[in-house]
């Protein structure tokens, strides 16, 4: 695009810079003219088999053409989210971060350093109150649960428990998807993991969890690789503590080759909100806030559906009837959702403080 023609579009809409009220329809059409100014988006951490991300991405470049999607190290973990916009501050390249999705202890920590910047979608009388800023700092996007993804070629007797796994027969065979020194879903299965003994949410969980993975490391259980579909399907570890959306994707792709089974522990049921957010220093902050748009549209909301999150929009949308049959029909039994805990943002800050800081010297486990 000629300079003089970016340069008109993007004085155009020099106004929705800086703004933070829900976007009419008519603003996302001068949003989207302002995103092809930029001509690009750069998103980091969403594997492509994360949420449906893969074909969530296909349809914003669809839907919006014009705008390039720069994906960044897809597997990384909320913390390194947050280290890659601390390092890009003021770097206008292929390396900074626009947009992050993360962990729900992220949200109010990343305000508070000034990492993100406010944006309120024009759905977002529809986000529940308790799952995004006030201010529009950051908001939820979906949940799921803790579970076990098992590969049933090599395990016959799947763990129903997070106390189960201390058991002999599964020598060798777990692991935690992601670094509990960094990743959010690894740190939410160590507080788990810390619940399930009866430990109090927050840092008696986490150091309850730490104990447990120490005890496991011991045991021999416990397999220090950040466990995916390849190894689980591999063998290399046949058991893997990851969220349910995470898991079903996984046992969809493996078509039966593993035979797969994706359980979720009895002795604690743990959910975990994950949170969308616009970098204070995004290089394309217009296309970041398309995209924003995009993901809490009904189209964008069912599309993280179909990769088996519970979009955060899931009431609004079930009372509308908007919400597809045989997307309903594939969700897991609703029973097992009826005794989740979701640990509240305290809860969640002082575990992830207590196991961050002390998986070195308790478990001593190096994750990688």
């Amino acid at each position: 695009m000629h300079f003089k023609t970016a340069l008109a579009a993007s004085v155009s809409v020099a106004a929705l810079l800086a703004t933070t009220f829900a976007a009419s329809a008519q603003d996302v059409a001068a949003l989207y003219e302002a995103a092809k100014a930029e001509g690009q988006l750069t998103v980091i951490a969403l594997p492509h088999d994360w949420c449906g991300y893969g074909a969530v991405i296909e349809a914003f470049k669809a839907k919006y053409p014009g705008i390039t999607v720069n994906e960044l190290n897809p597997d990384a973990g909320s913390g390194d989210e947050i280290e890659a916009i601390k390092a890009n501050q003021g770097n206008t390249g292929p390396q900074a971060p626009d947009v992050i999705d993360v962990g729900l202890s992220f949200g109010p920590s990343s305000k508070d350093a000034k990492l993100i910047q406010p944006y309120k979608v024009s759905t977002w009388d529809t986000i529940p109150d308790s799952a995004k800023d006030a201010d529009g700092y950051w908001y939820g996007d979906y949940y799921g649960v803790l579970s076990f993804i098992v590969n049933k070629d090599l395990v016959p007797n799947s763990p129903g428990s997070w106390a189960d796994l201390m058991k002999p027969e599964y020598a060798n065979q777990f692991a935690l998807a992601g670094d509990p020194r960094a990743a959010n879903q690894a740190i939410s299965a160590v507080h788990a993991a810390g619940l399930s003994t009866g430990a109090k949410a927050g840092a008696d969980a986490g150091n309850a969890g730490l104990k447990f993975f120490a005890d496991l490391n011991k045991a021999g259980n416990f397999v220090p690789v950040i466990g995916k579909a390849a190894p689980v399907a591999q063998g290399t570890t046949p058991i893997v503590a990851a969220w349910d959306y995470n898991a079903l994707a996984w046992k969809d792709g493996f078509a039966g080759n593993p035979n797969a089974e994706v359980v979720v522990p009895s002795d604690a049921v743990v959910a975990g909100v994950y949170i969308q957010a616009i970098s204070a220093y995004a290089p394309h902050v217009n296309a970041a806030k398309l995209w924003m748009e995009y993901l809490y549209s009904d189209e964008g909301q069912i599309g993280w559906l179909a990769g088996y999150c519970h979009p955060i929009r899931f009431n609004d949308l079930a009372a509308k009837n908007a919400i597809p049959a045989d997307l309903l029909g594939k969700l897991p039994d609703p029973a097992l959702y009826a005794k989740a805990v979701f640990p509240t943002l305290d809860e969640q800050a002082a575990a992830k403080d207590a196991i961050t800081k002390n998986w070195d010297a308790v478990v001593g486990a190096n994750v990688q």
